[in-house]
């Protein structure tokens, strides 16, 4: 790769610094005094993301592109910093965009570059994204790897990692606070909990980063794992590093919470194996009907028209290449009763010993507005579901990172469908660009976005999905002047 290198309410705003995004509601408690109208949805003030160490390898070219959308009723200051976490605080930043609705990108090369921490706030928190995307031209996990950088939580469920002998998997903890955070690291096998003492109180050091290594936290190999990252006190932001032997690898982001129903988006047309795993964490089995939403609707894989998730194991179904040269994405659903599922796919491309890996999370739906970083003029798949009721979207790309004007497009999403669409281009591109995903009538859209690249005949790939970016937070307006309670 070759790259040039706050006040709503006091209450809101910490905890918007906390996860990114908050929502307010009146109390539902009899005799209560209604004062609170609907709520307004006003920008987020601060936000975190982490980004992990990128690689172990000598090979590695590590590139990040930083990116905040233009959001309207923000002030005019602000900024948006990410530095390496064993600096903390007083460590220099590392990239710095200088405006909303342009990105900047930096680089880094080789097996040192750092876990990155990183903070917003102003007119730079609302959607700010960061995308870290990692080329890796041999050995275990080459190919392309990418990220989003994540916010810090205290729960995060990873269905598909793994501790086979041809996987090195690792858990990367970030923390981005000034005081130490204790985590679990709970496993999840076909047969049920996988013991593992040494997988309990992992201490993160303040503004470090911890990646574990899988297989030292048992000795049985399992070939489909569930990994759920339980933190005791603090936060840490969490992302698995699945790396195959000879199948490239890539990061596996978190599913989203569990729920009964769950959306898949953005398999590749030219997939030539999909795995569908699966876990709930409860004592309850699951039943679940799965469909695919094609270009022409929904329809139901021949020979995998249900999945049966046994409370407490992971299952894993490969469906083959499910999608047969067309757009699509995965719908759950229950067949009776709703059970919370976690869900991820593992997607391979190409064949023989040309093959590349990559994983799609169950996600979170567009909500009021995804965002994209890292897209370029070659190689770059916006791929839109409406699993429900069509849709109609406004996709924005922004101004090129070196060059350009954004350009706007709209789109219908027609109900049960998955579309593939060529997103449009800034005019006058020079560098990457970002894309913005906006609802604009109908039901809710779910997204994501596929990273092409050649690797000597590798035909390496990465997806991110694209759920709510989380710019905004719900504030309810006062009914009455409470400024008289303070004289």
């Amino acid at each position: 790769m070759n790259r040039t290198t706050l006040s709503l309410i006091a209450g809101v705003t910490a905890l918007a610094a906390v996860t990114g995004f908050a929502a307010l509601s009146a109390p539902d408690t009899p005799g209560a005094d209604a004062t609170a109208k609907a709520a307004a949805q006003l920008p987020v003030e601060r936000t975190s993301l982490l980004c992990p160490a990128p690689s172990t390898s000598d090979l590695a070219e590590t590139s990040y592109t930083s990116f905040t959308p233009v959001t309207k009723g923000t002030e005019s200051g602000g900024k948006a910093e990410l530095r390496a976490a064993a600096e903390g605080k007083s460590g220099k930043p590392v990239l710095t965009p200088k405006e909303p609705g342009k990105p900047v990108t930096g680089d880094s090369s080789g097996a040192e570059a750092p876990a990155l921490v990183g903070t917003a706030d102003g007119r730079f928190a609302p959607g700010w994204t960061v995308q870290q995307t990692t080329e890796v031209a041999a050995g275990t996990g080459r190919g392309l790897q990418g990220v989003n950088c994540t916010a810090p939580d205290t729960s995060f469920w990873f269905p598909g990692a793994s501790t086979a002998a041809d996987r090195t998997d690792y858990v990367h903890l970030t923390n981005p606070d000034d005081s130490a955070a204790v985590v679990d690291l709970e496993l999840y096998g076909k047969d049920g909990t996988l013991q593992s003492p040494v997988g309990e109180g992992i201490t993160v050091q303040p503004h470090s980063s911890e990646p574990v290594l899988l297989s030292t936290l048992t000795e049985e190999e399992q070939t489909n794992l569930t990994v759920h990252v339980n933190v005791r006190s603090g936060r840490v932001g969490a992302s698995v590093q699945a790396l195959d032997d000879k199948l490239g690898g890539d990061w596996l982001a978190a599913s989203t919470d569990p729920s009964g129903s769950l959306v898949l988006p953005g398999i590749p047309k030219d997939a030539t194996s999909v795995r569908l795993v699966a876990f709930t964490p409860g004592d309850e089995d699951a039943d679940l009907k799965v469909r695919l939403a094609s270009p022409s609707g929904l329809i139901t894989p021949a020979g995998h028209e249900t999945v049966h998730v046994k409370g407490g194991m992971t299952t894993a179904v490969d469906l083959g290449d499910v999608t047969r040269g067309e757009a699509g994405s995965l719908v759950l659903t229950p067949t009776d009763r709703s059970v919370p599922v976690v869900a991820a796919l593992r997607v391979v491309r190409g064949k023989g010993d040309k093959q590349e890996t990559a994983f799609i999370p169950a996600a979170r739906p567009v909500g009021t507005r995804a965002t994209s970083a890292d897209n370029n003029a070659k190689g770059s798949t916006l791929s839109l579901t409406a699993p429900g009721r069509s849709a109609t979207v406004k996709v924005t790309a922004s101004a090129g990172s070196e060059g350009g004007t954004p350009a706007s497009k709209t789109y219908t999403i027609k109900a049960g469908t998955t579309q593939d669409i060529e997103p449009p281009a800034p005019g006058g591109l020079k560098g990457t660009y970002a894309l913005t995903v906006e609802p604009v009538s109908g039901g809710p859209v779910y997204g994501a976005r596929t990273l092409t690249a050649n690797e000597s005949g590798v035909p390496a790939f990465t997806v991110q999905t694209l759920p709510d970016d989380r710019g905004t937070v719900a504030v309810p307006e006062a009914d009455e002047d409470l400024s008289v309670l303070q004289k």
